[in-house]
């Protein structure tokens, strides 16, 4: 087939055409011909139904049919040699080598020759049908057009049914030439018309780079500034068209081109502003021409960010720049008359009222930055046009508000239309005003814009700064107009109030914002004068003042929740009251709120003190007392007291409002019980938030309301919601501050949060997702916690962390033991959780798990945690006789039970069982006992620590004491205390002692142990004690009979507590073998001499029941200092229960104490968690923040840990000779002390706390790990410093124990 037909060359044109229709949308999209050429090059890469296309499939025939004869001879004449391009790499040689010789033959030059003549004419043919075909088209839409002239533009530009014809057929660049020349201003309009039909039908890629381009554009802009809407119109359909199919850098051009043509329309109409009764008429012809040409460019504006940032700098910088040089058009053309003008930003703010296309830009750093540039170097004009609309807007807002009185008046009657046609010049002015705040608020939430100021302005003698600008939008605020309700776009979103907020929220949650542009004195005194007015029994100048306070105190609490605004309520003197006295923002706020709560305010009404405006402030007052250092401040006002009198007259009133009866109207019954229960869990609420700092759950213990708070709290709790909106975090951390507590535990018991807990704990470990297993098997646990189980495991830690808690849970409640389990029945407390994971002592037990390793070793862990403190631990062990139980179960898991011979098989459990038992029976801090990993190792010997079902312990578990030198020689401390035996008295040996005592800290820590420390600790207590100004209690007078001591019983936590100390103390080689005796006497006398102490309470506590429960290891301590001495410990313990120092450091004496009011003694919350803990949190916060941030984070509480250590005297955590340094520092040098030690100690573990936060251990970490490498000494440098910096206040807090709560 050498030559193609007549009938071939119609055939092919044909199915060129059905090819070009088929790939239309792909040539449609391309930018250039050139791109539609590299297209159509590469169509078989890139489409998949290539070889389907009829076209393709003539052109294969062709082929085949030319040149099948060729390939045949040349393949027989390459594989007639021999076989060797049969297979393989050699059948790709042959395939070339005959493709070679083909294209080299004579056929295949004259077929190339023949289809290239053919597919010529073809196309040619096909070109000038399509030119008939727009010829003709043309002809008929000018037809259409005279017949209809006053139709509307419509984006179909082509009614016809092949795609083909449709606009994107290709353009030459002669054509675009003479549409040039058509486009001249002095052509006939038919002739320009005409060729704007042609210009939007063509491609916009081929137009905008043909040569004629700079030329053509400059006619089209002439047209788009016509009075004939035809023209202009047609102009903005091509200007629309080339901005949704074209890249930057040529739609760059036509939005420049339109913003001069905006620009010049201003300029040379010279429109004015409507003013009095004047409107401005959006259908007069020029007013909607600008608005059209507005309109698309305002579109383009909020579209080309997603995209700018894919082409160079500079295209950008000339699409701000012509925006920012045409809103300027008032500085830079504005006439000097006194009319006011119409400007370009006008119209843009009628269209885009909230500035979204601002917004925009200055959301991505890549344009935000060409902006603030901009504005900075050469349109400062337009900040402060937008700066002097808010001023003017201000000054006129309460003149403006009064004048429109009837909203049904003048043009508002026809406010029921559908589309606005005319608008006042106050609804331009306001549409204007809300277009520049959205500016301004913008602006200023960076750091560059807020560069910006001051600025300048006309009519002000000083520049207006940021603090200006805020005080400004708040006082606009105050006066609060009502929306024009004429205007649909006037929502309550657009009232001048939603606005300012929306502002205020912006700067609020921006640290830096909130510092430079309200974190300032004439912020705060403009924020709180209304309610400094209505202190003062004025009448503030609000037009709605529940409304407007309402608002206040919502920007309060947002600044209060910051540290910089808390800071700034808390100790900057930045209001002035009615005596010019300067007082603090916290004093006024809480001062405000309880007269709120007392409806003590005559110049509010009754209708104004709504329970929305008193919650608003109680909620100030919350972020406030939620805080250590603000409860300080707020505590002496008595708040939770008021709170809880509201709450409780609120509750009683709940249960007298009548049941609608039948019959009867009941819809303002059913409003008023309403609004009367969320006024009662608003204030259940706020009374809950006390208890998120341990002095603040005191405060709550005293109102009475705890158990309803706690419930309340979990009932939030289980439906996950939101502690507020200001908070952060859930309500973890709440729950754990309560479970510290013994009062707290009993409420969350009785509130169902323990059974809930431990019900989903055992649907997880033990029944687990079913419905997730049919898809997909549950994988078998690696880690000994399954990250399932993690959560709840952490959340039974931090309840049980306290020993008071755990006596509330676990004291005289006996485990079940049945003699049968069904595998469905769940544990519902905590010690039925005990019976089921931990106490697995029977077959029984075994059998009723699913998964009896896995819920057996996390029974284990939760043990070894439980067991850190040692109250704890002594409970169980007198109730349950956990070691007794392990030991068993270790003598039962050997390898050959029926001998009861052979070693203990190593597993996971019993690897456990023998870390707990270790724990619990070897005392000692970090370099005095190791505790055996609970890691195997690779090897013969995977477990190389020795398993053991009976006493003794195998001794590579206690390591070598230190020396303790029991000589006083060559001691600094002894020489001193020799020297001036004479002079204990004088009111100076109690500094030279401090002085002396820091002196051998620092040079000789080692020294001050044994008899030498003995010694100090005995003269420094007795000094003390006979001081009449440092005895804080009554002095002891205690006699005790020998027979009544001997006669007195202790408990079994205290005989088992004695063993303890005896052990420890045989260990430290301090005590003798006959000093069991001694101690025991030492603690019958301690029992007998603190029931004197105690107060008679009438307490449900547990805790509270038979005196103190746990064992005092105080009395231990200074026993093993006195080296068992029975007559020096007595008598210096006797002499330290009359110092303040005693309530810190002693929890058995000052448990329930009679030197307490009555409601603190029964509280069942020692000193030590809401003095001590409470100080540590605040000082952490200041002084360690990272430590105070991971705390928040893990859900756990710095207090929770000190009480934990500081009850037990550090006894595991300390060696021994860091627990005497602890003791000797709190008494030498103060109490306050006892803070500043738990600060250090947190500051030395600080990078520990950091890691272990990350991976969810810090609970488990700070309670099973001793504190390494802390040393007393190194520290107290660091304690002096916070002595200077806190003691005013810490020790001030300290001396008032005894009233906590004034």
């Amino acid at each position: 087939m050498s030559q193609l037909s007549a009938e071939d060359e119609v055939e092919l044109q044909s199915l060129l055409k059905q090819l070009l229709q088929s790939i239309n949308d792909k040539i449609a999209g391309a930018p250039s011909a050139e791109c539609a050429e590299e297209i159509l090059l590469h169509l078989e890469e890139t489409d998949k139904n290539f070889h389907n296309y009829e076209f393709v499939k003539y052109l294969r025939q062709y082929v085949e049919n030319s040149l099948g004869t060729v390939v045949e001879e040349e393949t027989k004449n390459l594989s007639r040699g021999d076989g060797q391009h049969a297979v393989g790499s050699g059948h790709d040689t042959l395939i070339h080598a005959v493709t070679r010789r083909t294209r080299d033959s004579a056929e295949y030059q004259q077929m190339m020759q023949t289809l290239k003549n053919t597919m010529i004419m073809v196309v040619e043919s096909l070109i000038n049908k399509i030119e008939e075909d727009q010829l003709r088209k043309e002809e008929m839409l000018q037809e259409k057009q005279h017949s209809q002239s006053n139709s509307q533009y419509t984006d179909n530009c082509s009614d016809s049914d092949s795609s083909f014809n449709q606009s994107y057929a290709f353009i030459r660049q002669e054509q675009l030439q003479v549409l040039a020349e058509k486009l001249e201003s002095n052509k006939p309009k038919e002739v320009r018309w005409e060729a704007l039909q042609a210009l939007c039908c063509a491609p916009p890629s081929d137009v905008l780079s043909c040569e004629s381009w700079s030329s053509l554009r400059r006619n089209l802009c002439v047209a788009l500034n016509e009075p004939d809407p035809d023209l202009s119109e047609h102009v903005l359909q091509f200007f629309a068209k080339s901005f949704s199919s074209s890249p930057l850098n040529v739609t760059r051009e036509i939005y420049t081109s339109l913003a001069t043509s905006v620009d010049s329309s201003f300029l040379s109409q010279k429109l004015s502003f409507p003013s009095g009764s004047a409107v401005l008429d959006i259908n007069r012809p020029e007013i909607s021409r600008l608005l059209k040409q507005i309109r698309l460019m305002n579109d383009f504006q909020k579209e080309v960010t997603n995209f700018w940032i894919r082409h160079p700098e500079k295209y950008m910088e000339e699409v701000i720049e012509s925006t920012l040089s045409l809103l300027s058009f008032q500085h830079e053309h504005g006439s000097a008359g006194t009319e006011k003008a119409l400007e370009p930003i006008h119209l843009l703010a009628l269209l885009d009222v909230k500035a979204t296309w601002f917004k925009k830009w200055m959301h991505g750093y890549y344009s935000r930055t060409v902006v603030l540039r901009f504005l900075d170097r050469k349109y400062k004009s337009l900040v402060a046009s937008a700066l002097q609309q808010c001023i003017h807007y201000s000054e006129s807002c309460e003149h403006f508000t009064n004048e429109i009185t009837d909203p049904q008046s003048g043009e508002q009657q026809n406010s029921g239309s559908v589309q606005r046609s005319v608008y006042s010049g106050k609804e331009l002015e306001y549409s204007f005003f809300v277009h520049s705040l959205c500016v301004l608020g913008k602006l200023i939430i960076y750091t560059n814009g807020r560069k910006l100021f001051p600025i300048k302005m006309r009519k002000h003698k000083d520049p207006v700064s940021l603090t200006d600008l805020v005080v400004i939008l708040i006082k606009t605020m105050y006066r609060h107009p009502q929306p024009l309700h004429s205007d649909t776009s006037h929502t309550d979103s657009l009232s001048p109030s939603s606005l300012v907020m929306e502002v205020l929220w912006m700067l609020c949650e921006r640290t830096e914002c909130a510092a430079e542009c309200l974190y300032q004195t004439p912020v705060i005194e403009t924020l709180l004068a209304p309610v400094i007015a209505l202190l003062d029994g004025q009448q503030p100048q609000l037009k709605s003042p529940a409304a407007t306070l309402t608002l206040v105190a919502d920007v309060l609490a947002r600044i209060a929740n910051t540290d910089r605004g808390l800071a700034l309520f808390l100790y900057e003197k930045n209001l002035i009251l009615a005596h010019s006295e300067r007082t603090f923002a916290a004093h006024v706020i809480v001062q405000f709120t309880l007269k709120l709560l007392d409806k003590g305010l005559p110049s509010l009404s009754e209708s104004d003190v709504s329970h929305t405006l008193c919650g608003a402030f109680i909620f100030v007052c919350r972020q406030i007392y939620n805080t250590c250092e603000g409860l300080q401040v707020l505590r002496p006002y008595g708040l939770h007291k008021a709170v809880a009198a509201a709450w409780k007259q609120t509750s009683s009133l709940s249960e007298r409002v009548s049941t609608p009866v039948p019959g009867a109207s009941a819809g303002t019954s059913t409003q008023e019980l309403q609004q009367i229960h969320i006024w009662e869990e608003t204030l259940l609420d706020s009374l809950l938030n006390f208890a998120a700092t341990p002095k603040g759950l005191l405060l709550l213990q005293q109102t009475g309301a705890i158990n309803e708070c706690v419930s309340y709290m979990f009932s939030r709790f289980t439906k996950k919601l939101q502690v507020s909106r200001c908070e952060k975090f859930g309500y973890g951390v709440m729950v754990t501050q309560v479970a510290a507590t013994a009062p707290g535990v009993v409420a969350l018991h009785s509130s169902g949060f323990v059974r809930a807990l431990v019900v989903e704990l055992w649907s997880i470990l033990e029944y687990g997702s079913e419905d997730v297993r049919v898809v997909r098997p549950k994988p078998t646990p690696m880690d000994p916690i399954d990250r399932s189980c993690l959560k709840s495991f952490l959340s039974l830690v931090n309840l049980l962390s306290s020993s008071q808690s755990v006596w509330e849970l676990l004291g005289r409640q006996p485990l079940a033991n049945k003699s049968e389990y069904t595998l469905r029945e769940m544990p519902s407390s905590i010690p039925d959780l005990i019976d089921r994971l931990i106490a697995v002592n029977s077959d029984v037990k075994i059998h009723s798990l699913f998964h009896y390793e896995q819920s057996h070793t996390f029974g284990l862990r939760l043990l070894s945690v439980l067991c850190c403190s040692l109250d704890s631990f002594l409970l169980m062990e007198s109730q349950y006789n956990i070691c007794s139980m392990l030991l068993q179960s270790q003598k039962e898991n050997i390898t050959d039970p029926d001998t009861s011979e052979g070693e203990i098989i190593i597993d996971s459990l019993s690897v456990e069982r023998n870390y707990v038992l270790v724990r619990v029976s070897v005392v000692g801090g970090p370099s005095e006992r190791r505790l055996p990993s609970r890691a195997l190792k690779e090897g013969e010997h995977p477990y190389p620590w020795p398993m053991f079902s009976c006493y003794p312990l195998p001794r590579c578990y206690s390591l070598d004491p230190p020396e303790i030198q029991q000589s006083s020689q060559d001691s600094e401390i002894s020489t001193f205390l020799a020297s001036s035996k004479d002079s204990n008295n004088d009111e100076s040996w109690m500094e030279d002692c401090r002085r002396q005592y820091c002196k051998v800290m620092a040079s000789k820590p080692n020294t001050l142990t044994g008899k030498v420390l003995a010694d100090l600790l005995e003269n420094v207590v007795a000094h003390l004690s006979s001081s009449a100004t440092e005895c804080f209690f009554t002095p002891a007078r205690y006699k005790a009979e020998e027979k009544s001591v001997k006669s007195a019983v202790l408990s079994s936590v205290e005989q088992l507590g004695i063993n303890t100390c005896l052990r420890y103390g045989s260990y430290l080689k301090l005590l003798k073998d006959d000093a069991v005796n001694d101690l025991t006497l030492l603690m019958k006398h301690l029992k007998i001499f603190l029931s004197t102490q105690r107060a008679k309470t009438s307490s449900e506590l547990v805790t509270q029941q038979d005196g103190y429960l746990g064992h005092d290891w105080l009395a231990s301590t200074v026993f093993l200092i006195t080296a068992g001495n029975l007559d020096q410990s007595l008598r210096l313990l006797l002499n330290l229960s009359s110092l303040l120092i005693s309530a810190f450091i002693w929890p058995a004496r000052i448990h329930a104490c009679v030197h307490f009011s009555k409601e603190v003694a029964e509280s069942g919350i020692p000193p030590v968690y809401w003095c001590t803990a409470h100080y540590v949190e605040m000082l952490l916060k200041v002084e360690v923040p990272l430590v105070h941030s991971a705390f928040r984070m893990s859900g756990f509480t710095p207090s929770q840990m000190c009480l934990h250590w500081l009850t037990q005297c550090f006894w595991n955590y300390l060696d021994w000779t860091e627990i005497c340094h602890y003791i000797c520092t709190c008494v030498v040098m103060g109490p306050d002390y006892q803070v500043y030690m738990c600060v250090a100690i947190l500051k030395h573990l600080q990078p520990d706390i950091l890691q272990r936060t990350q991976s969810q251990e810090l609970q488990v970490f700070l309670k099973e790990e001793p504190i390494q490498g802390f040393k007393v000494s190194n520290y107290l440098e660091f304690m002096m410093g916070l002595e200077r910096s806190y003691r005013n206040i810490v020790l001030a807090d300290m001396r008032s124990i005894r009233k906590p709560a004034e």
